[in-house]
């Protein structure tokens, strides 16, 4: 619509009750456009939602065993892990040495490899397992079947949820153009340009 004054672009946006909204501040003079602005924030945190949904985030849980760790005990910290490989999450698994474990790392090794055999049908070994300090960490994954079924699992359970009033918004009070010239781009019905801003 080229160049019009900012009352003229202000009325052009009543007549068809749409919002006056500065799309290019910084150009000379600046450019608007007419656009139902409620509707467009709407539109974009739809859409940001949606990205948020399809992204797939890694969460690393972690395990803590000691070397003579109770059959019990174990059973129950394997479970742990099962769990977490079911859910599609990574598990560092940390083997804890005190005082004269510390010389015999072939226990917490034997326990590791004895906890990857039993959750092959699950995970794999990312990391192998290695020796940091007084600890020994393994890291296991889930294998890509298991993954893929744990995301949709809970994309059928509608994943996480919004905030209530995430997804509308409405123009801030107040922000309205100054007076001025205004030009005007047309690309989706009018616009205008507003300058001395």
């Amino acid at each position: 619509m080229g160049i019009v004054p900012l009352e003229r672009a202000l009325q052009l946006a009543a007549d068809v009750d749409l919002d006056l909204v500065e799309v290019a501040p910084m150009a000379r003079p600046p450019v608007c456009k007419l656009m139902d602005f409620g509707k467009f924030k709407y539109e974009s945190a739809l859409k940001a939602r949606e990205a948020r949904r399809n992204q797939q985030q890694t969460v690393i849980k972690e395990m803590k065993l000691r070397p003579k760790i109770d059959p019990h005990d174990y059973e129950t910290k394997k479970g742990h892990v099962v769990r977490f490989l079911k859910a599609g999450d990574k598990v560092k698994v940390t083997i804890m040495f005190r005082g004269r474990e510390q010389s015999r790392p072939e226990l917490g090794y034997r326990l590791l490899r004895r906890l990857e055999s039993e959750i092959t049908d699950l995970g794999y070994v990312e990391a192998a397992p290695k020796q940091d300090g007084r600890n020994m960490i393994m890291v296991l994954a889930p294998h890509r079947a298991v993954k893929a079924s744990a995301v949709a699992a809970t994309a059928s359970r509608g994943g996480p949820r919004e905030r209530a009033g995430e997804e509308a918004g409405a123009p801030e009070a107040g922000e309205t153009p100054e007076a001025g010239e205004t030009a005007a781009a047309g690309e989706t019905g009018p616009t205008a340009d507003t300058s001395g801003q």
